[in-house]
């Protein structure tokens, strides 16, 4: 039986194989994942973002980066290097000569196959007479014409050959393993045996211990565990925490420190440049000796944070340190806001454990706003656009225009803005209104129900709440178009009567509907108590006004949200009169509708809970960009994309009730699903949906939810569905006597 034999190939041939392989597998990917991306497409987005950020710290540093990087270059020449080897070694392989092949006698002698003994013995003459050693021939050449002939002539050999491939018989099958040469020559063990030594056990344990520790110093999100711990220590210490000591705990993180993080520096100027800082900037608890509060490294990032805020000049040698701390600052803020809710769920699940007060949250959500935009919290938040100063605020806050906000702003008609704004010049006002116009609008869409539950409507104590609220991002710009598209030329007034004014009274989007709510319930006292009468009949005819669509041939000019509220408020009282007058008949006639409303409605409910489940399972299985709008921040070192949060609070004891959802996939629509326990003991309560920006100022949004709890419903103790009736006993009991009875029949019969 053939044997099995390994052996090193002498000539490595077989070696260029696995290196051409091996280079394929490396190349082949690596220009698939490394090779630069078309410049151009990133020169045309900044190119596009330059008329809105083109002032912002971001771009300018982009813009440099992307002229002076040789990144690119480098990545092409080295992926070129790795595909002029990989064409070098296939070129090779190409022209090594197979070693290994089918044995063929009749190839040997030239001959043809099926040749006659008779023809095969004069070749054999023929050729032994050319290459016989005796006469000057080659001797290996020689060997292989005997073999062959022998192979051809003698019946052992020839049958050796058609079973085996070979004259002698079995042979021992060969392996060639793909090393070249000098690897298994006897010079080179030593210096073979110490490489593999030193990459095996001495460079590969290093590398991977040092990336393990360092993989475990880190969270989810690359936050360092101490850091967690430290945030965790002084939340858990101080629950009502300000804004200042805030301010201390962030820059007291262990990503400031160059002993843990070797992106943080301490340099010899420091000694110099912080403390003038220091006097510039004021009181700052320089004196504190809570640890780490006094540590240098706190020290030094608590006053670059601070002089970000106060938008002061640093020199050249710290201003690179200022960007390091501001950059890292916001995913801080975010590892707060998660150690907040972590304390929050552990004073929920257990008891006499202090959860952070609301306030506590907010301001971490607050202090990202004043980093990102480089304000502080006392600023107003007109300073975010190009070229407002602090002497401008003046035109701004005068008794004729009252603008202290984005939203009076941009409410404002477009010659009181432009007459407010004299100031600025005709370039100038026009790059404030384009950053204007990118700022978000965002509107809120809010659903309160709870799932899994026959009655999804109906909130008891205990069950769990799911408000679905559907976030649409539009830009300012877009209130601007509508604007200007309800401001009506005279020629266009004939053909559209009534909309002027209509778009005169149209509310705000991002008025406060409480406010709202409570100046109608105020007037809706005072016209209740003078005239009822004539207010019902206004109302029926409205009504008619509306179900019918048209009044004498003219269109109808939908009635504003305000208007909506009051005479849903004023008509409270007559339509409670109208119902007690309805007749019997009618009465009748609404109570045969009601099966097929609650048919329809079951449906309605079984409809959205089954889209519910479809949006869970899509959102668990797409995976969303994270890259939304850039950011106008004029001072922020970093591109930053609109991140928000939202939440459902009791502003009343200042606690959350769910806990904080960080959007960031907004583009244009999002879906969240906030959900929370109903409270234990039924009645009425007021709660507050919060949208907070993690980028802007004084974009932040707050919804009422009311919450209407009733009493648990209490579980029979024993369903209709368990209950057997007698008469079924019955049944089955006679059911079963009598298939005895036949059973003893049939046996009686056979016997």
């Amino acid at each position: 039986m053939a044997g099995q034999q390994f052996q090193y190939d002498d000539s490595g041939n077989t070696f260029f194989y696995f290196l051409t392989s091996f280079v394929g597998l490396i190349v082949i990917p690596a220009t698939y994942y490394f090779w630069p991306r078309d410049q151009n497409a990133e020169q045309l987005r900044l190119k596009a973002l330059r008329k809105v950020h083109g002032r912002c710290l971001w771009y300018r540093l982009r813009l440099m980066k992307s002229q002076q990087s040789i990144i690119p270059t480098l990545k092409k020449v080295a992926l070129l290097i790795g595909w002029a080897l990989f064409l070098f070694l296939a070129y090779k392989v190409s022209k090594i000569d197979r070693e290994y092949q089918e044995y063929n006698p009749y190839e040997v002698l030239s001959l043809d196959p099926g040749a006659s003994v008779s023809e095969i013995k004069r070749q054999y003459r023929l050729l032994s007479l050319r290459f016989h050693p005796d006469k000057g021939g080659d001797e290996v050449m020689f060997m292989r014409i005997a073999k062959a002939h022998a192979a051809l002539t003698n019946e052992e050999s020839r049958n050796n050959w058609q079973t085996y491939g070979n004259p002698d018989g079995p042979q021992a099958t060969s392996f060639g393993i793909a090393l070249p040469a000098w690897i298994v020559d006897q010079k080179n063990s030593m210096l073979v045996l110490l490489v593999y030594g030193l990459a095996f056990m001495v460079i590969l344990p290093v590398v991977v211990g040092t990336w393990w520790y360092r993989s475990i110093r880190y969270s989810g999100d690359q936050i360092l565990i101490n850091t967690t711990q430290l945030f965790m220590h002084f939340m858990y210490k101080t629950p009502n925490m300000n804004m200042k000591r805030l301010g201390m705990v962030l820059t007291a993180a262990f990503e400031f420190d160059p002993r843990n993080n070797k992106e943080a520096t301490i340099r010899p100027t420091d000694n110099i440049e912080v403390p003038e800082l220091i006097r510039d900037l004021g009181n700052i608890n320089v004196k504190k000796k809570e640890p780490p509060f006094c540590y240098p490294y706190s020290l030094k990032a608590r006053v670059l944070m601070l002089s970000h805020l106060a938008r002061m000049e640093v020199s050249e040698d710290i201003k690179e340190d200022q960007q390091f701390v501001v950059r890292k600052s916001p995913a801080l803020l975010q590892e707060m806001v998660n150690v907040c809710c972590q304390l929050t769920m552990m004073a929920n699940s257990r008891g006499g454990f202090r959860a952070p007060r609301l306030v506590s949250i907010e301001n971490c959500m607050k202090l990202s706003q004043m980093i990102v935009q480089g304000l502080q919290e006392s600023k107003s938040p007109l300073l975010q656009l190009p070229h407002f100063e602090e002497e401008h605020l003046r035109y701004c806050v005068s008794k004729k225009y009252k603008v202290r906000s984005i939203q009076d702003l941009v409410g404002l008609k477009d010659s009181d803005r432009r007459n407010m704004l004299r100031f600025l010049g005709e370039e100038k006002y026009e790059e404030v209104m384009a950053v204007l116009g990118s700022f978000p609008l965002i509107t809120i869409d809010i659903k309160l129900q709870v799932l899994d539950d026959e009655d999804s409507n109906n909130i008891t104590a205990g069950s769990l709440v799911t408000v679905t609220v559907t976030l649409t991002r539009k830009r300012m710009l877009d209130f601007f178009e509508k604007e200007q598209q309800q401001v009506c030329g005279p020629e266009d007034l004939n053909t559209e009567e009534g909309q002027g004014d209509v778009s005169k009274n149209k509310s705000k989007v991002w008025q406060n509907k409480n406010k709202a709510a409570k100046k109608t319930s105020k007037s809706k006292k005072k016209k209740l108590t003078k005239k009822k009468a004539p207010q019902q009949q206004q109302q029926k005819q409205d009504k008619q006004k509306q179900a019918n669509g048209t009044v004498a041939g003219n269109e109808v000019v939908p009635s504003t949200k305000e208007e909506e509220d009051e005479v849903s408020d004023k008509g409270s009282d007559s339509e409670e009169g109208e119902t007690n007058k309805d007749s019997p008949s009618e009465r009748d006639d609404e109570s045969d509708t009601e099966p097929d409303e609650m048919g329809g409605d079951d449906e309605e409910e079984w409809k959205t809970l089954q889209q519910s489940i479809q949006r869970r399972e899509r959102a668990l299985l797409e995976t969303k960009s994270k890259i939304t709008h850039p950011v106008y921040s004029l001072y922020f070192p970093e591109e930053k994309h609109e991140w928000w949060w939202l939440y459902i609070a009791d502003r009343k004891e200042q606690t959350l009730v769910s806990m904080p959802y960080h959007v960031c996939t907004l583009k244009d629509t999002e879906e969240v699903e906030l959900r929370f326990p109903a409270p234990s003991k039924p009645g009425n309560y007021q709660y507050s949906v919060i949208l907070r920006s993690d980028s802007f100022m004084g974009l932040d949004q707050i919804k009422p939810l009311k919450l209407e709890v009733h009493e648990a419903k209490q579980m029979p103790d024993n369903h209709p569905q368990w209950d057997i009736p007698e008469t079924e006993e019955e049944e089955e009991d006679q059911e079963d006597s009598d298939g005895i009875e036949e059973s003893e029949e049939e046996e009686e019969d056979n016997e």
